[in-house]
């Protein structure tokens, strides 16, 4: 930088002598200096076989070897298949536990003794021939008996239809065998029509319109329970279990665990109409 200084007094001091032919070029000043700006730069990073790197320019964005959020974004699923990927991950959880719950209150109920006074005993029907109670059925008629001497109900409702070639209806079984062990056939409402639980419960409603009757007590196998009285608050009862002590279907066994299977299918499939 001195040198260029003292040239350029001398150029000038040339030039007022008249000595014009002696001043140095412009231009070879400017290409005496390229060389000196081209050593500054050449500690850059060595110049690719494809041609000279560039720098980036100061202020410019850093590139990383990490892809940008956008590239990650369109290498994931896109919005509605995450949405469907945890729809199915809340189904793969919440549909086992429901099974699980349902099964359990199952279970719960078929264990729990809910007899207190109420407005009428309900029975549920079970197989007869011709007229003669199987051991379910009559396991159900003597815990309906037990409730109705110890004065918890009015009345006594029997439920169930027949079977093709049957000669008696369930419930006339029933209301025949009530009456033998001194029950007044006058206190005993007849539901002889229908041919499931859904039915016999529709059929129990119906009877008892017009009694201002809203407590049941519901008499069947425990397992059986729990779904009765869900049917049961349906149509507009309340309603409450106590299952027969001596049915041949003993707790825990494998018999059992088989209906409480069925009934929990049951369930499941009637939870539109129970929820909504």
């Amino acid at each position: 930088m001195l040198q260029e200084q003292q040239d350029g007094c001398h150029a000038f001091a040339m030039r007022d002598a008249g000595d014009r032919g002696r001043i140095p070029s412009t231009t070879q000043s400017v290409r005496a200096v390229t060389p000196a700006q081209g050593a500054t730069s050449s500690h850059a990073s060595p110049a690719s076989p494809g041609g000279p790197q560039q720098r980036p320019p100061a202020g410019g964005p850093l590139r990383t070897i990490s892809p940008s959020i956008e590239e990650q974004r369109r290498v994931g699923p896109t919005g509605v298949a995450r949405w469907i990927y945890r729809l199915i991950m809340v189904f793969a959880v919440l549909v086992p536990l429901g099974i699980l719950l349902i099964t359990g209150g199952v279970y719960w109920q078929a264990r729990t003794d809910q007899a207190r006074p109420v407005d009428a005993i309900v029975i549920l029907g079970a197989a007869q021939y011709n007229g003669r109670p199987s051991e379910v059925l009559q396991a159900r008629l003597e815990r309906a008996l037990t409730l109705w001497n110890e004065g918890l109900a009015p009345r006594i409702v029997v439920t169930g239809g027949k079977q093709p070639g049957d000669a008696f209806t369930e419930a006339e079984t029933e209301a025949n065998y009530l009456t033998e062990h001194g029950v007044p056939s006058s206190v005993i409402l007849y539901e002889n029509s229908g041919r499931d639980t859904w039915q016999s419960m529709q059929g129990v409603a119906t009877v008892l319109k017009g009694t201002d009757t809203k407590r049941l007590l519901i008499v069947s196998d425990g397992f059986h329970l729990l779904r009765a009285r869900l049917m049961a608050r349906e149509l507009g009862f309340t309603a409450f279990g106590s299952p027969a002590k001596d049915s041949p279907i003993t707790p825990w066994s494998g018999n059992e665990f088989s209906y409480v299977i069925r009934e929990t299918g049951g369930i499941i499939v009637m939870l539109p109409k129970f929820i909504f």
